[in-house]
């Protein structure tokens, strides 16, 4: 196969087409209908991206796909994906971007055309102007607007006539021939309309040719800064593809060696200076550093890292130099990711857009029909005793109808908002999964917040050791911290780095102990055999269930500890408590503020945690969530149903989490929303994510979302109030065609400039 290709769920191919020829809504109404028509394809066209996102069956090839477009009118070719830290476009070749070479094709067009046509309407108004026969003098300047300067429009306009389809290049084609031909057939027909100055209307009509240039050349400025406000639109995203660093620096058999980021292999080791990218994601080995990972995740402070610190490709280390190996290159990086998700949510439609697509479908017929009725209308009004004027009355109602009802607009509303909101979010460490995330953070007024990761740091410290009977607080850690080094749990992570580093104080030179037998319970704790003792550490659940009783004492001992804001952990050996390891967690400085940006969104703060309800308490009181918001002591599965429990009562759930057992939970949520620094089975079940660990993003999140559905909306009523206004008022003959082809071109720059608004959200 010629491009990379992703698998969906079904086992159907996904590909991603160029699609050169769309102008407007319904040239993506007629692809999606075609590609439609063979068995088990469904297509997504984005207009402004001119590209599609096409689920193909595996019996289907990618001949017979393009070549269905090809029949629909249009040329298509399969993508080969560009993932960060590709190399570049071959020099000469230019870079298509998002929505093609459009506008530099288009500027000679503009530039004849508007020198032309000046002349043109300047004789054509002003009589004083105007000499003897200038009528044949406007015929020749305007000739080459309307054919070569108005070649795009007619090129589109007979491709579709051929496959008996019609799009608004069709109405511009029509009306600008229509005026061109009644105007030159006037003058051939009574060469003598002009002969004289200010002399014209001797017979059956008049002229029209400041008609055709004139809206040519609007028609022209209006895609030419249309094509340049789409390529703005979608400058986030190519800006996020090309983060990634070009070469690494690698080390091998003791030499560094520089080559290109894209042969970089998974345990490569990439040699790191300070003020240089890191070139794909991967683990410290060595050194020590902070890392500013504001292009990723859009937070300004960097992050610390040292030994074992997972670090992302594109970041850049500030300070000392690092040892990294390569976990993930290519299109499995995290910035890989991030651009798939931004495309196929620029790529993907909104139900919101549905509407548009219907009306575009039979809305060029429509038009047309409207028009000729309009000429009709006016010739029968005027009688049998029609004259000049009232020819020349109803064909100017006609073309204004055929220029002002242009569905441009109508095909830009929603496609352009999606794009620029989406490759802002990507600036800002927001990624939006697809087009229905906009409905649903429309609706949602409940969010539950995960407090470990989400509110919290995550990052739990050993604050206390107690020891029971004839085990010492020492070898309680050590055992502890062995069998705990194998889970990847926050809490986990905390014991074993506690053991780690009472190992390396004491420096008694035994070795760290390993675990056999390992096995961990979600939302319980771990067991394994460690120097041939069974080593349990959890909580009391997990301990009951595996018949480890505890004492009286012991018990008031945990209890203590929790009610003192601490996270308790029991430590058995053998069967039998041999102690408790206290640890907490702190609030992240953001969090109080991002639940009271939460509330100002119309959304109730659920505090959910694992956690016992004194420590849940402390961090709720800490944050702002009242104390009747708080779930404590919640399981993986009990996550699930507080999000059931709440959707039965009528609320609309957002979810905020960013471990392993959250996943089910985020799934479940009418929202889900993961934190980047969580895993990727979290990332996966959600709806947004933010690359970034501050709360405060979450509630970013939602503020953009419901922006770009509110830009979205505001383009879609105007686009909806011009055709449902304008075209009345021009087949009542109250709109000058050149009048008309000015509102329309103003109407397509003024939908896509009002969704460039959003490239400043949030600075």
């Amino acid at each position: 196969m010629s491009s990379e290709q992703l698998l969906d769920r079904a086992g159907s191919r996904v590909i991603d087409l160029d699609i050169e020829g769309m102008t407007c809504a319904s040239c993506v109404n007629r692809v999606e209908r075609k590609l439609g028509k063979l068995d088990g394809v469904e297509a997504s066209v984005n207009l402004p991206l001119e590209s599609a996102r096409v689920s193909v069956p595996a019996d289907i090839t990618d001949d017979q796909i393009t070549a269905t477009v090809a029949a629909a009118g249009y040329k298509a070719t399969v993508r080969a994906p560009r993932y960060p830290g590709t190399p570049a476009e071959p020099a000469g070749h230019p870079a298509k971007g998002p929505t093609g070479p459009a506008a530099p094709s288009l500027r000679p067009r503009l530039v004849v055309a508007a020198a032309l046509t000046v002349p043109v309407l300047a004789i054509s108004m002003i009589p004083a102007l105007q000499f003897p026969n200038w009528g044949w003098a406007a015929a020749v300047l305007a000739l080459p607007v309307v054919t070569w300067a108005a070649w795009p429009f007619h090129r589109v306009a007979a491709a579709n006539a051929r496959h008996l389809a019609s799009t608004m290049d069709t109405l511009v084609s029509i009306g600008v021939i229509a005026a061109y031909a009644f105007s030159a057939g006037q003058l051939l027909a009574d060469p003598r309309m002009t002969a004289h100055p200010a002399a014209e209307g001797m017979g059956p009509g008049g002229l029209y040719f400041e008609v055709a240039s004139v809206v040519t050349t609007f028609l022209l400025l209006g895609r030419y800064l249309e094509a340049n406000a789409k390529r703005k639109a979608g400058d986030a995203l190519r800006a996020l593809l090309d983060l990634g660093a070009k070469d690494a620096t690698v080390l091998r058999g003791g030499t560094e060696h520089k080559i290109p980021a894209d042969q970089l292999a998974v345990g490569d080791v990439m040699v790191v200076r300070p003020g240089e990218k890191i070139a794909t994601d991967g683990v410290v080995l060595d050194g020590a550093s902070a890392v500013d990972a504001s292009l990723v995740t859009g937070e300004s402070v960097p992050v610390e890292v040292g030994p074992d610190s997972q670090v992302t490709g594109a970041t850049i280390n500030t300070s000392g130099r690092l040892l990294v190996r390569a976990t993930r290159v290519g299109s499995e990086t995290t910035l890989a990711q991030m651009g798939r998700l931004v495309s196929a949510a620029q790529t993907g439609k909104a139900p919101i857009a549905r509407l548009a697509d219907r009306i575009s479908a039979t809305f060029v017929p429509v038009v047309l029909a409207i028009a000729a009725l309009t000429f009709g209308a006016w010739l029968m009004a005027a009688g049998p005793a029609a004259g000049p004027d009232d020819v020349r009355a109803a064909f100017t109602a006609a073309v204004a109808v055929l220029v002002i009802a242009c569905p441009c607009a109508l095909g830009l509303a929603t496609p352009v908002g999606l794009l620029t909101g989406t490759g802002r979010g990507a600036q800002l460490g927001i990624l939006i999964k697809g087009p229905q995330v906009l409905e649903d953070t429309r609706t949602v007024d409940t969010i539950l917040l995960d407090k470990t990761g989400t509110v919290t740091t995550g990052r739990l410290a050993v604050d206390g050791i107690q020891s029971f009977g004839p085990h010492s607080e020492a070898e309680v850690l050590r055992l502890a911290g062995a069998v705990e080094n194998a889970s990847e749990h926050p809490i986990a992570r905390a014991i074993a780095t506690a053991a780690f580093a009472a190992e390396r104080l004491n420096n008694d030179g035994a070795a760290h102990p390993t675990v056999a037998g390992f096995r961990s319970a979600p939302g319980g704790g771990v067991q394994g055999t460690v120097d041939g003792r069974l080593v349990t550490a959890g909580r009391t659940g997990w301990l009951l269930e595996l018949g480890i009783a505890t004492a009286p004492a012991q018990r008031e001992a945990l209890a203590a500890a929790e009610d003192s804001g601490a996270t308790a952990i029991w430590v058995a050996v053998d069967g039998e408590a041999a102690g408790i390891i206290r640890l907490r967690d702190t609030v992240k400085p953001g969090s109080a503020a991002a639940v009271t940006r939460l509330r100002e969104l119309g959304l109730r703060p659920i505090l959910l945690t694992g956690d016992n309800a004194a420590v849940a308490a402390q961090v709720a009181a800490a944050v702002g969530i009242s104390p009747d918001d708080v779930f404590a002591g919640v399981l993986p599965e009990g996550k699930v149903e507080a999000v059931r429990k709440l959707q039965a009562a009528g609320a609309t759930v957002a979810m905020a989490g960013d471990g392993v057992n959250d996943a089910a939970a985020l799934a479940q949520a009418d929202l889900g929303i993961a934190m980047g620094s969580g895993t990727d089975v979290a990332i996966e079940a959600a709806d947004l994510t933010v690359m970034g660990n501050d709360l405060g993003q979450v509630a970013q999140a939602i503020e953009l979302s419901r922006r770009t559905l509110g830009t979205i909306r505001t383009n879609l009523f105007w686009a909806f109030f011009y055709n449902a206004v304008g075209i009345p008022v021009a087949a009542l003959g109250l709109l000058n065609p050149m009048i008309a082809g000015a509102a329309m071109a103003a109407s397509s720059v003024l939908v896509v400039a009002n969704s460039l608004r959003l490239r400043s959200f949030g600075s």
